[in-house]
């Protein structure tokens, strides 16, 4: 497609340019969506202000940053053509996370740890534009009940259900998450939707526990700087500890007050990454005695993606109502803004 579109163009810390670009060109393997929602993670943020590098070859932009994102499909590549897979006019969410197909990890169906992808909005041109051309093989129908805005949120959800599936919750378990951002409140939910019998939701300051209590994602809300959070999840489970814990949130200090809180024979999971080269001081001695199950959960699965839309259009899970804040792309620094300064939930940005 020809032509030239709006973009938010990423060039370095506090530096994002609103400037026109050529629409991209598709390969045969590839659609161009044109872009109607697309959610800020803390990742961006974290790009955003110089917190942590980019996966370009250097790190550094330029680079339109955005990875959330739902949208229609403009013009369809030749295979997908030829397969029947998509057409135009499709609504679509995307899984930003491109892999290979040839590395050992792909090779083993690991392609969430693939070693060399193409990540939109981290290594390759984002979705803080009009179009972005993605692999029609990361693209998914969205069903029709499902909302352009929910549907970006697709991507979030899909990273959670694979921190599940690694760290699963049973019927009647207690599960404790450390960090009541967005992220923390759908593990919440799809904890519920598990079979937890008891949530409890910790946080250090009352604002986002506010909003959480508001929304009811949780049972138990627990101020960390007000009351000691080990001791608040052993008082809810009569001294034994709870069944899961995930720690949503880029603290040292979470992951080490984790396994503290932790039953025994407990799963632990570090969904929230740390600033590259973060050395956390662990009791491995916990974790050697209570036989705890520790693991990490790093974006998603492919089949997440699908599984993730379902739950939505089912209404087993709703999103949408961590949606706080909406933004045209020419105010993007104010929707950083608001991001980075934990106004509200998600905030979306409406190309």
């Amino acid at each position: 497609m020809d032509g030239m579109m709006k973009v938010a163009n990423y060039y370095e810390p506090l530096v994002m340019k609103i400037e026109e670009s050529p629409i991209p060109e598709i390969a045969d393997n590839e659609v161009l969506v044109r872009l109607k929602a697309v959610g800020i993670c803390g990742s961006d943020v974290s790009y955003y202000y110089g917190h942590s590098p980019l996966d370009t070859p250097d790190g550094k932009g330029p680079l339109y940053l955005g990875h959330e994102a739902s949208g229609v499909i403009a013009e369809v590549g030749s295979i997908p053509t030829k397969l029947g897979l998509f057409a135009e006019g499709d609504r679509v969410a995307i899984n930003p996370v491109q892999q290979c197909n040839a590395c050992p990890a792909c090779m083993r169906g690991e392609f969430n740890v693939c070693s060399s992808p193409e990540v939109i909005g981290v290594s390759v041109n984002g979705c803080f534009a009009e179009y972005v051309k993605v692999k029609y093989t990361h693209a998914y129908k969205i069903p029709d009940e499902v909302s352009f805005e929910s549907a970006a949120l697709a991507e979030p959800l899909a990273c959670v259900l694979n921190a599940l599936e690694l760290s699963p919750v049973k019927l009647g378990d207690v599960v404790a998450i450390i960090g009541a951002g967005p992220i923390g409140m759908i593990i919440c939910e799809v904890a519920r939707a598990m079979g937890a019998a008891k949530v409890i939701l910790i946080n250090r300051s009352n604002p986002r526990l506010e909003i959480a209590g508001r929304l009811a994602v949780a049972d138990v809300y627990v101020n960390s700087v007000e009351r000691d959070a080990t001791q608040a999840v052993l008082d809810e489970t009569a001294g034994l500890g709870a069944d899961v814990i995930f720690t949503s949130n880029p603290s040292g200090e979470s992951q080490a007050t984790a396994l503290l809180m932790a039953k025994n024979r407990a799963r632990v999971n570090f969904f929230g990454g740390l600033p590259k080269g973060t050395i956390v001081a662990l009791d491995t001695n916990v974790i050697h005695y209570k036989e705890l199950i520790v693991t990490g959960a790093h974006g998603s699965m492919p089949v997440h993606h699908g599984k993730a839309l379902a739950m939505i259009s089912s209404g087993r899970i709703d999103v949408k109502k961590f949606i706080t804040h909406n933004f045209k792309l020419a105010d993007i620094a104010a929707a950083f803004a608001a991001a980075e300064g934990h106004a509200g939930l998600r905030a979306v940005v409406n190309p």
